[in-house]
């Protein structure tokens, strides 16, 4: 065998050394679930829009496990028992910016809650249905004063998942028409044939401040529309 062979035969004998190890570490059967809120409120937010980020310092193969948020603000990782630490990105969700991270124990299934500051909150939302027009009614709650309300929104869809981007039918109302967010805010849109048709909607309100881009939702409820 030439020394060129040689070295070849090594470098593939290595590689394949590797593959093995790596394909020793055994797939995670933990899990690690949460939810993120305010005051135990549960937050609503756009269905894999946010996300958090868990990591666990001094592992072999550490880096980052990015978690997406599911809109009822519930999230669920398979990993390793260990430490973690929780981390909520900056300006990735309709919440004050917090750069604390929360440290996590994980043995079996844990559960956490993460909690939030919101900028505002969504009360007593009531949705009905007459003929073509779905009316939303409902009031606001602002918990923190540093941003303002850039806008509302009555968002109608298909499914379950509705929001911002997944709609088919939606109607705005600017802060500046608002003068007051403790007072009832109605918001009414107009219901498209093939909603009408097909028997049934969902509908949710999102509220939007001003210079964040993720909206605070409430939970998408089912109209019927016959």
């Amino acid at each position: 065998m030439t020394m060129q062979h040689f070295i070849i035969f090594l470098a593939i004998a290595a590689a394949g050394f590797a593959g093995c190890k790596k394909d020793n570490y055994q797939a995670p059967s933990s899990v690690l679930k949460g939810q993120v809120s305010y005051d135990k409120r549960p937050i609503g937010l756009r269905s894999n829009g946010v996300q958090l980020e868990l990591w666990q310092p001094g592992f072999e193969l550490s880096t980052k496990i990015p978690i997406y948020l599911a809109q009822e603000g519930t999230f669920s990782a398979s990993v390793y028992d260990g430490k973690y630490k929780l981390v909520l990105l900056r300006g990735n969700g309709p919440w004050v910016n917090n750069s604390d991270t929360i440290d996590v124990n994980v043995n079996g299934t844990t559960e956490i809650d993460v909690p939030v500051t919101p900028y505002f909150m969504i009360n007593g939302a009531s949705l009905t249905q007459n003929g073509t027009t779905l009316t939303a009614t409902f009031t606001l709650q602002q918990v923190n004063n540093s941003l303002p309300l850039d806008a509302v929104t009555l968002y109608v869809g298909t499914t379950t998942i509705v929001d911002q981007v997944n709609s088919v039918a939606a109607v705005s109302k600017p802060a500046s028409e608002i003068t007051d967010i403790t007072a009832p805010i109605t918001l009414s849109v107009s219901v498209p044939p093939s909603l009408i048709a097909k028997g049934y909607l969902y509908a949710r309100i999102g509220a939007k401040t001003a210079g964040v881009a993720e909206l605070i939702y409430t939970v998408p409820q089912k109209i019927a529309t016959k």
